[in-house]
């Protein structure tokens, strides 16, 4: 194993920059078997969408790529990388893969990820409830020898477990560690991470990315200030790493445009627009339903647009809930000016000539 890497100076420009970054779904065919040309095509869709960076491996991804007679982790790895490889675009795209299980897999799935040439490496900490916090820090460090780390406060309703300030504040401190993604779905422990960044010396280092698909806009627009050292300091996010960018990507990199002109006021359409934003997320990831069709929501929007045959999942028992259908109309209805069918049936018509 390497000793503590170092992260490519023109990714770590860009990630601090800030950017939109997708967390990739899997294309199935209706045999639930990988459906390869498909699954190269959702990664030009993002690519020519304008985003930044591609979260691969992760919860959109399927946790189930990793299942013994499924071994889909290496393949999805390879395809994106192939992909970003062989596009022409006008700045390296920030290559994220999803990272998760006891230390030892965590450190093969680290390898894999740095042998197909991934920047970082997306640590989840969900489904180690048997790791105490020393445990589950341990693992990062042995993890940040292998790759940079990108964190991941996953949200308790979908596997992740509630951690401290405390845990986050020497989270900050291991080397190697170059961004956060907060996805807790909770104001209080979206502060919890905040503050520990700012507060350590290590602030500058790190880019934080909202994963609160629940307030996107809002995590973006504002400015978080904590007292370190005796004196305020202020540190933004400054972009995505989302489920809910895996749809509508076109518009998701016109709207983080937009946040980063603007000069310190901000315009209330920018507000609307968030309500709404949270809005469709809650349609699309089955809020009401704790979360149970978030992946067959991503796939019916990607379905509707052409870019998926179907919503098929790994697991057949991950469907749309009762009514989530009759909500993903409303919600075509009531927000189009959200959607990029446009964008996506101009891709797909130049994919066919």
């Amino acid at each position: 194993m390497m000793n503590h890497p170092n992260l490519d100076p023109e990714i770590y420009k860009i990630l601090h920059q800030g950017t939109v970054i997708p967390a990739h779904p899997l294309a199935l065919t209706q045999n639930r078997k990988l459906d390869e040309e498909r699954q190269r095509m959702l990664t030009r869709y993002y690519l020519a969408a304008g985003a930044g960076g591609l979260a691969v491996g992760v919860h959109s991804t399927q946790f189930e790529i990793r299942d013994p007679g499924v071994d889909l982790l290496e393949p999805v790895l390879k395809l994106a990388a192939d992909e970003v490889n062989v596009t022409d675009v006008k700045h390296p795209i920030i290559k994220i893969a999803g990272i998760c299980g006891p230390t030892d897999q965590a450190l093969k799935e680290a390898e894999l990820a740095v042998k197909y040439g991934y920047h970082l490496g997306l640590v989840s900490m969900g489904g180690l409830d048997e790791y105490s916090i020393s445990d589950l820090l341990e693992r990062t460090r042995q993890i940040a020898k292998v790759i940079p780390i990108f964190g991941f406060y996953l949200q308790p309703a979908v596997g992740g477990r509630v951690l401290s300030y405390n845990f986050w504040k020497e989270f900050v401190e291991i080397p190697n560690v170059y961004a956060i993604k907060i996805a807790a779905f909770n104001r209080y422990q979206t502060l919890d991470v905040v503050r520990a960044v700012i507060e350590s010396d290590r602030r500058d280092e790190i880019a934080l990315y909202t994963g609160n698909d629940d307030n996107i806009i809002g995590d973006l627009l504002t400015p978080f200030r904590f007292k370190a050292n005796g004196e305020f300091k202020e540190k933004r996010f400054v972009g995505g790493l989302l489920g809910h960018w895996a749809v509508w990507t076109s518009k998701a990199v016109e709207q983080l445009n937009e946040i980063k002109k603007l000069d310190g006021t901000i315009p209330e359409h920018l507000l609307t627009l968030g309500a709404e934003i949270t809005d469709t997320n809650a349609v699309i990831f089955d809020a009401a339903n704790s979360f149970h069709g978030c992946i067959p929501g991503i796939h019916e929007i990607l379905r509707r647009q052409g870019l998926l045959e179907g919503r098929w999942c790994l697991n057949a028992e991950e469907t749309l809930s009762p009514g989530q259908m009759e909500e993903i109309d409303r919600i075509y209805e009531s927000y189009p000016h959200l959607h990029d069918d446009a964008f996506v049936k101009e891709l797909l018509k130049s994919e066919l000539h």
